[in-house]
């Protein structure tokens, strides 16, 4: 897919205050540990994840999207009547029916004459969202679109610490869960728009490739647990081999369409593991990332566009630069974008 006219308008950030470090998780975990014998501290060792946040209890995904809404139109040149089209692009919903968009967007106060509807791809529902936006305003039936997603990681952490300490579970029973500890919440917001739109420096959206390996879609499957809880099991070490493996082959159509000269890489925020194995399988240099799974840990769908946000944010990207966006979630699917900033 290639894009003339895209471009990122806007990116806004919207983050939770509490935080819950790795030593607070293990030790509310620490029967467990104490039963099973494994070494305190394995959960940063492993992941190279310190910290991540949580929304209030009771806070609802439209909630988080509303914010990084309301957060984006403050940072905007365009007004809120500009907006044609509203996804909302999180694994988190509100509930099955309606659309979390519905709630979102009046919580925002965009316009009634915006379609509206959710985008839901695990933790590459936001990169999607930008391409279905993308794709309307290029075939020119839209100028301006936003984009939010609001994810919240606390109903299946907490679940995820009852069923560690509730169940006699061994150390291979555990493995499963253990990715789960690794999530965190916050949201991100978009305004995309025609190059027309825009005031100052065009932040164009270039183009990408797609690419699935839906074989693996058992490796990594989450559901509801209950009214207010959430259950996931993982398994790990398989999810990361056959990731890269696809990453590998999305990367190798997307330097034929896009070319290999990036300044920067922003990939899906998982780990420390998973983000060396990838730049080693890729050939990168590890110095053009940049990372926040060290302070936020996953946080699905709003990782990687909010890790873009924090690079602006610390000058990590400069005007002019190209961006590789490199996304990889659970089904498994990868999608690769360009960006020139």
């Amino acid at each position: 897919m290639k894009f003339e006219n895209v471009c990122i308008e806007s990116l806004a950030v919207a983050l939770p205050d509490e935080i819950w470090t790795s030593a607070q998780i293990e030790e509310s975990l620490r029967p467990l540990y104490e039963r099973l014998k494994l070494p305190v501290g394995r959960l940063e060792l492993m992941t190279g994840i310190r910290e991540r946040r949580m929304w209030p209890a009771g806070t609802r995904p439209s909630d988080a999207s509303a914010a990084a809404g309301k957060a984006v139109l403050a940072k905007s040149s365009l007004s809120a009547e500009t907006i044609e089209l509203f996804i909302h692009a999180a694994v988190s919903r509100d509930m099955l029916e309606p659309a979390t968009a519905s709630f979102a967007h009046r919580k925002i106060g965009l316009p009634g004459s915006a379609q509206i509807f959710d985008v839901s791809n695990a933790c590459l529902g936001f990169l999607n969202a930008l391409t279905v936006a993308a794709g309307l305003i290029e075939s020119g039936q839209i100028r301006c679109a936003m984009i939010v997603s609001g994810e919240n990681g606390r109903p299946l952490v907490e679940q995820t610490l009852r069923t560690l300490l509730d169940r006699p579970l061994t150390r291979n029973e555990i493995k499963p869960y253990f990715a789960n500890l690794t999530i965190g919440s916050g949201a991100v917001g978009a305004i995309v728009c025609h190059r027309s739109l825009v005031t100052g420096r065009a932040h164009r959206l270039l183009g990408g490739v797609a690419r699935a390996a839906t074989e693996h879609s058992e490796l990594c499957q989450g559901d509801t647990h209950g009214a207010e809880a959430l259950a996931m099991q993982t398994d790990s070490e398989q999810l990361l081999v056959a990731g890269v493996k696809l990453a590998s082959k999305t990367w190798r159509d997307f330097m034929m369409e896009q070319g290999e000269d990036f300044a920067r890489f922003i990939c899906h925020q998982v780990g420390s593991t998973h983000r060396r194995k990838l730049y080693e399988t890729l050939g990168l240099e590890l110095a053009k990332d940049f990372s926040t799974f060290e302070t936020l840990g996953n946080t699905g769908s709003v990782a990687l566009p909010a890790t873009l946000a924090a690079a602006i944010e610390a000058g990590a990207v400069h005007d002019g630069d190209r961006v590789g966006l490199l996304g990889i979630g659970s089904g498994l699917n990868c999608l690769m974008l360009a960006l020139e900033w």
